[in-house]
């Protein structure tokens, strides 16, 4: 079996894949559950899916530390701005919340590489991606993670996301429809599997639209 092997890192014990994809009206986030060190699997049926709020969902990979410490965070300032408003934050409000709280551990960051996905209030998809120190963009698709080197290529070959410099500006929401999003997911977590250690054993895959949340998963390779 002939897959790659990124340089490794002690802390890197919740590498694996995570892919957000912005519709019209409806917003894809999936991550693989295998959480692994180095060569060891820990587990194969863990998630790296939070959700933030009702319209927010965030994907993260790294140190899994880290990302539960975020998580800690950023649930611990949304229900004091829900105490103070009587409202959840939109999708943009918390992403900006998001890196706002990486870039004040930006001396000492968290090991964690998130995509954050949901709706805003229009109703339309939106997915904001991140470095580890909070410099974040608002685009029409991202993956983060070891895998993402191999899924990226092949998100950008289908979906071309609009160059922010051509005017008219262009929505960044993709042109697929919500099926055909799902069947992409796939289709990435599929190929990445077959080239990345860290990446495999079941996809779990969060869909948000205007009735809601719902979750579908599907089995990768075990090995």
């Amino acid at each position: 079996m002939n897959k790659q092997h990124a340089n490794w890192s002690p802390y890197d014990n919740n590498g694996g894949s995570c892919v957000a994809i912005a519709g019209a009206d409806y917003c894809v986030i999936a991550a693989d559950t295998r959480m692994s060190t180095g060569y060891n699997v820990l587990t194969r049926d863990y998630s790296k899916i939070c959700k933030l709020a009702d319209k927010s969902i965030m994907a993260s990979s790294g140190f899994q530390a880290d990302v539960r410490a975020l998580q800690k965070q950023l649930d611990a300032k949304h229900l004091i701005y829900q105490h103070q408003h009587n409202k959840q934050m939109s999708c943009p409000a918390m992403a900006q919340l998001l890196s706002n709280t990486l870039y004040y551990k930006r001396f000492f960051p968290y090991y964690s590489f998130n995509v954050l996905g949901g709706l805003d209030s229009e109703g339309k998809g939106c997915v904001f991606t991140y470095d580890a120190v909070g410099s974040y963009e608002k685009v029409g698709y991202s993956s983060q993670g070891s895998g993402s080197t191999l899924i990226m290529p092949v998100l950008d070959k289908r979906l071309k996301s609009p160059s922010p410099l051509l005017l008219p500006a262009q929505d960044s929401v993709t042109p697929l429809s919500e099926a055909e999003a799902i069947d992409l997911v796939k289709t990435v977590f599929v190929a990445a599997t077959e080239r990345d250690i860290y990446t495999g054993d079941s996809v779990e895959i969060v869909i948000l639209n205007a009735d809601g949340i719902r979750r579908e998963h599907m089995e990768l390779r075990k090995d």
